[in-house]
């Protein structure tokens, strides 16, 4: 009697191994995916205003944040130097090398000052100068802070379009 079981439960444990074995590959695949190629982010905030609102969700690719090829006006995912848990949404507005002229505070004066972004850093902005917290105040940010450059903007819908690296005008 328990061989006879044991025969017949046999082609239900192979498949509910196989099986279980297929979900992990899934999960496995899905989490290299988000951590080293392609990950959505949800944004909250004005700072990107008008290229991005509040509410929309975006695809940022990490490659090219690992190769070091951000250029000036890309739009990246950015671990914040003031937080270390959040992560903000920011355009680049000088790498390495790059004199960066910049407005002291936007909303009350039209003193600017000018830097020299130092090695190994870049130079981050919102959109929306008047309501971003970005390196006007804590200044350039170690590269190794980038986590991703923001190319596609896939909600909501009637705002699915692809993210460059042109500043719009405000």
């Amino acid at each position: 009697m328990g061989m006879e079981t044991l025969k017949r439960l046999t082609p239900f444990v192979k498949e509910s191994f196989h099986q279980t074995l297929r979900v992990l590959k899934f999960f496995c695949c899905l989490h290299v995916t988000n951590t080293y190629i392609c990950t959505p982010a949800y944004l909250v905030g004005p700072s990107m205003l008008p290229t991005l609102t509040e509410g929309n969700i975006v695809l940022a690719e990490r490659i090219t944040t690992r190769l070091g090829k951000i250029e000036s006006g890309d739009v990246v995912l950015v671990r914040s130097p003031d937080n270390p848990r959040k992560i903000v949404t920011k355009r680049v507005k000088g790498v390495e090398g790059d004199v960066v002229s910049y407005l002291l505070e936007p909303s009350t004066s039209d003193e600017q000052m000018s830097t020299v972004v130092p090695k190994g850093h870049v130079w981050v902005e919102g959109d929306n100068a008047y309501c971003s917290h970005d390196s006007r105040q804590f200044g350039p940010i170690p590269y190794a802070l980038l986590h991703a450059r923001i190319f596609f903007k896939v909600w909501p819908p009637k705002d699915l379009s692809s993210i460059g690296n042109k500043v719009p005008y405000i």
